[in-house]
């Protein structure tokens, strides 16, 4: 059996320490100046700068409750493109939405993400009726 490729090991990685919420082990696969862009026009989106903001962000997503199951990845030696349906049922009720992740990868570390929501209208009304 061929050997998966290292940047998928890091995504891979990745989703078992946000699934755990385990910070330490985020801290350990995000670069210290990373960012994470989140489009959109709700309260949730805009540029993530670094570790501390990136971990503030996961923080936030938990109380929405999002599942997520993945559809596709394809992986070279600077990305991961990671396509997967995410739902919740949030107060009762279901939203689901596609995205799509492109991931750049630098060093061995997560240094960019880049969110593509399939639909982002849906997105903004989502968060815009169930902000905090």
């Amino acid at each position: 059996m061929e050997k998966q490729h290292k940047n998928l090991e890091l995504i891979h990685s990745f989703f078992i320490a946000y699934n755990q919420k385990d910070m330490e082990a985020l801290e350990g696969v995000l670069d210290p100046e990373i960012t994470w862009n989140i489009p959109g026009e709700h309260p949730l989106c805009g540029l993530k700068v670094g570790v501390e903001e990136v971990l503030g962000y996961f923080k936030e997503m938990e109380y929405y409750q999002f599942q997520a199951a993945n559809l596709v990845l394809g992986v070279n030696d600077s990305f991961v493109v990671d396509c997967h349906q995410n739902w919740t049922d949030f107060k009762g009720e279901r939203f689901e939405v596609m995205s799509c992740l492109l991931w750049k990868i630098k060093g061995g570390k997560i240094v960019e993400v880049y969110n593509f929501p399939g639909d982002q209208k849906a997105v903004n009304d989502f968060f815009i009726a169930n902000r905090r």
